[in-house]
């Protein structure tokens, strides 16, 4: 097969196979004993597709399976790590999944990620939050860019968000999960530093490389007692209301949470006092 050949083949969403991850918009290249997954969207900012979590959570799985492979790098390309779910569900081209699945959270990674056999590390490049946080949060360390910003804006999509609300109270208490959750403010990188949201905070010309020799130190330690330590630390996270966070999925709040998000307006239930132009 020609190079130009191939190039057209992995240009058409199919599900993953190989180094294959199922979508253009994810890169997985091999750089020694890694395997690094680059989101690459950038007419979207990186919003993620069904198949673009899908591919996250087959390449956990690839890099595990692999003996040629130590470990994972996720990271972004340009300056959007990633923004969350594509509301306006794709664009037509990553079709071999739909979107309602990925709302179900059939496709999802952050289960796959608790779960990794061997070490991830996201190094997060700029802009994080939604489902992109998650990742970073649900790998085994993030290091972050000066320039990153944190933000979970899942209420002014009206969604309840359980993953959320149980996993941040465990990493930064309850009174710290309010202030992000219940005001949806962004957080610069220096005050996700402090927080103990994220492991490192670098200066951005140096991130590839500190994550890279971050994943190499994780690489080192030794597989069977590194599971049980994940097991452990798992255990304490805990798990969230899957029931209610699926339920609110298919809420009167959702569905006006979606169709403002679209309309870049405030959502209906903002007191007209309160409504800001554009979306929120």
């Amino acid at each position: 097969m020609t190079t130009s050949e191939k190039g057209s083949e992995h240009a058409t969403p199919r599900p993953p196979d190989g180094d294959w991850l199922g979508t253009p918009y994810l890169r997985f290249t091999r750089e020694g004993a890694f395997g690094v997954c680059t989101l690459d969207r950038p007419a979207a900012r990186n919003a993620m597709t069904p198949a673009m979590y899908f591919g996250i959570r087959y390449a956990v799985r690839h890099v595990d399976a692999d003996p040629d492979l130590a470990g994972l790098l996720i990271t972004g390309a340009g300056d959007v790590f990633a923004p969350g779910g594509d509301l306006g569900g794709g664009d037509g081209t990553d079709n071999w999944l739909t979107f309602g699945s990925a709302l179900g959270m059939d496709v999802t990674p952050f289960e796959t990620l608790r779960q990794s056999v061997k070490p991830v590390v996201s190094a997060v490049n700029g802009l994080c939050q939604g489902g992109g946080l998650q990742i970073a949060l649900c790998s085994d360390m993030a290091v972050v860019s000066d320039r990153a910003t944190f933000r979970v804006p899942e209420l002014f999509r009206g969604i309840a968000d359980t993953y959320y609300s149980q996993m941040l109270t465990r990493l930064i208490g309850p009174v710290r999960t309010r202030d992000l959750m219940l005001t949806g403010r962004t957080l610069s990188a220096q005050e996700a530093y402090d927080w103990g949201m994220v492991a490192r905070l670098v200066p951005h010309d140096e991130l590839l490389g500190a994550a890279k020799e971050v994943l190499a130190q994780c690489c080192r330690t030794a597989p069977h007692a590194r599971a049980v330590v994940k097991s452990s630390i798992d255990n304490y996270l805990g798990l969230f209301d899957r029931i209610g966070m699926q339920a609110s999925y298919s809420s009167p709040e959702a569905m006006e949470g979606f169709r403002s998000f679209k309309e870049r307006r405030s959502p209906d239930w903002v007191h007209p006092e309160l409504r800001v132009d554009g979306r929120l």
